[in-house]
């Protein structure tokens, strides 16, 4: 298996969604890459004043991660909004209108979920059985993208086959918790038990991370870059 399919099989050994977690993670390396060496990188300042420092949720992030490791602290932050705040100035003063561009984090994000999404498809004939036998679940979202990726309907079918098996578990587990609260039982929640709550929401939700509604023009999820290519 190539380099690509051992990170998703590494993925799979983990709780909930592989693509999610997968992203969580790219995510939160790029942002530490940004605080650690490229808050005075020129390039990297131009596409953060193309959206004035970010979306919203990435400004946020971009300042938790920092505020989280002592290494970092608030210095990159405060570098980087700082001229984000004097690029604002200027528009006001000049009394004229700032087009906010899109986030230069959601973008990278939106090629990541692509990447992630294509290779877990072409890869899901080796990786099924493994993924059967783990406690990873994909999200709704996740696996409706790959399952419209797959081809073989047979493959198809073997991957709606196991995403129910998994989600069934998923409710017998949350429902035992719910149960375990009756005053007649005599047992606390399990740990598995307690795990399915978030678990469950995951499975449904996905994890909170700034992926658009699938359909839309803008987005990681409509599957925009599934163009014809002749």
């Amino acid at each position: 298996m190539d380099l690509i399919g051992l990170h998703l099989r590494e993925g799979l050994r983990g709780y909930g969604c592989p693509v999610c977690r997968g992203l969580d993670k790219f995510e939160r390396g790029v942002i530490e890459n940004i605080l650690y060496e490229g808050v005075n990188d020129p390039s990297l300042r131009r596409k953060f004043r193309e959206s004035l420092g970010l979306c919203p949720y990435h400004a946020w992030k971009l300042f938790e991660v920092a505020h989280s490791n002592p290494l970092y602290g608030g210095l990159g932050v405060a570098t980087i909004y700082e001229d984000m705040l004097r690029t604002y100035i200027s528009t006001l003063e000049e009394n004229s209108t700032f087009h906010e561009g899109e986030c230069y984090l959601c973008s990278l994000l939106e090629e990541k979920e692509r990447i992630l999404v294509e290779s877990f498809a072409e890869r899901l004939e080796e990786l099924l059985d493994e993924y059967e036998n783990s406690s990873a679940v994909l999200c709704r979202r996740h696996y409706s993208m790959i399952a419209e990726l797959i081809e073989d309907p047979h493959l198809k079918e073997r991957l709606r086959t196991v995403q129910i098996k998994k989600l069934e578990k998923l409710h017998g587990l949350i429902t035992s918790f719910i149960e375990k609260f009756d005053y007649r039982s005599e047992e606390r929640p399990s740990d598995e038990e307690i795990r399915a709550v978030r678990g469950t929401v995951e499975a449904l939700k996905g994890l909170p991370l700034p992926l658009k509604p699938r359909g839309k023009k803008r987005g990681v999820i409509g599957f925009v870059w599934r163009r014809d290519r002749t």
